[in-house]
């Protein structure tokens, strides 16, 4: 696709309909709307089950669902594939396997396991039966599984080996909890045995060929029936269910493809490979393959080892990479650890090719004839090497690393922000609008407004930019939490969803996210901190895998937690007279906590750190952040309560030294 720099005077413009009320600024839409409605579904689609034959449709025999071969020993091989065909028929046949289980519609099915092919099938399966999918994040607690499936009263689950064995410990606090569909290989003794405790196990095979021997037909949903419960994976308390309808979803997998048709986002054809490997039962990786799905394209799946995923990513060649921040900003820090450990004229070379190709960014061309082959094919041959579009959401993505990636990328780099309750979109950047610090422009499902938080001094009417709290509404918000009508009405208010988020228009009318209503504090002194921005800043150290920023109203300074990273920090800690071999000899060492201290100090203060911003004292902790620990949510968000609870000793200690 051509590459254009957009000349807008105004990206967004007033809705046809905006109103003034007191205490909010007035609703905007993408301009390029201009007097239309917002956008709903595509003509004839009217569920996620017809957005399929849609795909169906455009390529037939073509590949579809693509995973890893493994051999006897465990060692994974090329990726095969299944066709929209072969799909659409095993869909078929577990659907009407599904009916003949008892289940009527909007009844819940389970999903429990990382990303694979079986769970594709049993969602779309769902669809074509008007069935509700309840998503289970393959690394929640027992605490939570209990809580989700006992809210929703699910009967039949589909689950690998592994989590069905959980299922069956849990029974006895899973009154509903009749059938497991097993998608992977088991022993022939896991049936009898389930079958004492209640539980009927099918293999996914024989629940098709059931379906196949006496065919139910499909019971088709509508526009507004429910697809899924998706419960937010939450980094407090136990996860809240949101209720998507087919309607929800596919409004803003069909704004994106508007976008796509008119030049505002990369074209996306049927030859497109995704990866999937970000969890199936959050939101974001949902729409993107209903977006992949409408255009009749592939979804190759990773082989279930994210530790792995570039051999993956190696095998697979995608053209459309989407990850989160935490997975880019790893990137950007191994490449220019890798340049700095290189040095003279290599590292020359690439800071050269580095700002030639920034400069570029400004004139709006992401490609240069010569860098991009001799300095930047091997950073895009991490990817792959055919990446014709990366994608990061879920969380903020800091500006410096957004065009570090579309300078060695050589491609659109898009910036999307959404959530769990907005069916994951609400706006994304431009394609050809090189500039970063902002999260483009509203999706043409939805129109945005921003509240008034005058406890926070952000008004609509702040000069020169409005700021408030983002507000939205439109085709893709949700219809409420599930049993939570207490809930509903805290995020719900006359049809426009409060995102929590803060949020001002800059000057050519995009959206710009500037703090958090509720993820701040005030320290004793009265100024407002927002955590994650500076963990954000510390995480791009090249010495930081990791960063856990404290703070209250009774201190006057921030305080941290920092996970080095093992790779560059163990060399640095020697070569500062430091001795020991892993990580876990140099944490407790006073000296080095506080030469590494200095450092962030000052990496903070030149990457625009206000000083009360910096923090004080830090802990070395070993052991990472991470899902299984309870401290990362499974899209790799900070559980920022767990994370005090675990570390409140070390925070009292360091408040006490501050204080002493």
């Amino acid at each position: 696709m051509p590459k254009q720099v957009w000349t807008n005077t105004s990206f967004t413009i007033e809705s046809p309909d905006a109103v003034e009320e007191p205490g909010y600024g007035k609703a905007r839409r993408a301009a390029y709307l201009a007097g239309k409605d917002l956008i709903d579904m595509p003509p004839g689609v009217n569920s996620l089950h017809e957005n399929f034959l849609t795909g169906l449709k455009i390529s037939t025999d073509s590949p579809f669902l693509g995973h890893r071969t493994r051999d006897e020993d465990g060692k994974v091989g090329p990726y095969v594939w299944q066709t929209y065909n072969e799909v659409y028929k095993r869909v078929k046949n577990l659907g009407s396997g599904l009916a003949q289980r008892g289940l009527n519609r909007q009844d819940p099915v389970g999903l429990y396991s990382i990303n694979r092919p079986e769970w594709s099938l049993g969602q779309q399966a769902s669809y074509m039966y008007a069935y509700t999918t309840v998503p289970l994040y393959d690394t929640l607690g027992d605490e939570a599984i209990e809580y989700i499936i006992n809210q929703t009263e699910m009967r039949v689950c589909f689950a690998t080996y592994d989590k069905a064995q959980k299922l069956i410990k849990l029974k006895a606090k899973l009154p509903t909890l009749d059938t497991i569909v097993v998608m992977d290989t088991f022993p022939e003794s896991f049936i009898p045995d389930s079958k004492a405790f209640g539980v009927d196990v099918i293999a996914i095979t024989a629940l098709e060929a059931q379906g196949a021997q006496v065919v139910t037909e499909p019971n088709r949903p509508g526009p507004d029936d429910c697809a899924t419960i998706c419960y937010t994976s939450g980094t407090t308390g136990l996860p809240k269910g949101v209720i998507l309808s087919h309607r929800n979803i596919l409004s803003v997998a069909t704004a994106v493809n508007y976008r796509c048709q008119n030049r505002r986002f990369t074209l996306i054809t049927p030859n497109e490979i995704h990866i999937s490997f970000l969890p199936m039962a959050h939101v974001f990786e949902l729409v993107l393959q209903q977006l992949v799905i409408m255009n009749g394209a592939r979804i190759g799946f990773y082989a279930g080892d994210t530790g792995k995923l570039l051999d993956d990513v190696a095998e697979l060649r995608p053209t459309v990479f989407v990850a989160v921040p935490r997975l880019f900003n790893r990137i950007y820090d191994k490449v220019l650890s890798g340049v700095k450990a290189k040095g003279g004229a290599a590292a020359f070379l690439f800071k050269t090719a580095m700002a030639q190709k920034q400069a570029g960014l400004k004139r709006g061309t992401v490609n240069h004839w010569l860098w991009d082959k001799l300095v930047f094919a091997n950073v895009r041959a991490k990817l792959g090497g055919r990446c014709r579009f990366l994608f990061t959401g879920s969380a903020p993505i800091a500006p410096d690393v957004l065009q570090f990636l579309r300078a060695c990328f050589s491609c659109d780099v898009f910036e999307g922000y959404g959530q769990t309750e907005t069916s994951a979109g609400l706006s994304i950047t431009f394609s050809g609008d090189y500039s970063a610090g902002h999260v483009g422009v509203p999706l043409g499902c939805c129109e945005v407004r921003l509240r008034d938080i005058p406890e926070m001094n952000y008004t609509s009417k702040d000069e020169p930019r409005p700021r408030g709290e983002i507000t939205v509404r439109g085709n893709s918000i949700f219809s409420g939490y599930f049993k939570a009508p207490d809930k509903t009405a805290e995020t719900l208010e006359n049809g426009w969803c409060r995102t929590g988020d803060v949020g001002q228009w800059d000057e050519f009318g995009r959206l710009v996210i500037i703090d958090r209503v509720k993820c701040i504090f005030k320290l004793a002194q009265g100024e407002y901190i927002a955590p994650e921005k500076i963990e954000n800043v510390y995480c791009k150290h090249e010495l930081v895998a990791q960063a856990y920023v404290h703070g209250d109203s009774l201190q006057a300074s921030l305080v941290g937690v920092i996970v080095p990273d093992e790779e560059s920090f163990i060399p640095w800690a020697k070569a500062q007279g430091f001795e020991g071999e892993s990580l876990a000899d140099f944490v407790d060492q006073p000296e080095l906590k506080k030469k590494l201290l200095q450092q962030l100090v000052a990496y903070g203060k030149a990457s625009g750190l206000k000083g009360f911003e910096n923090i004080r004292a830090l802990t070395l902790e070993a052991e990472q952040f991470t899902i299984d620990n309870n401290l990362l949510t499974p899209t790799f968000k900070l559980r920022r309560n767990d994370a005090k609870n675990k570390y409140q000793a070390q925070i009292d200690a360091m408040y006490a030294s501050l204080n002493a």
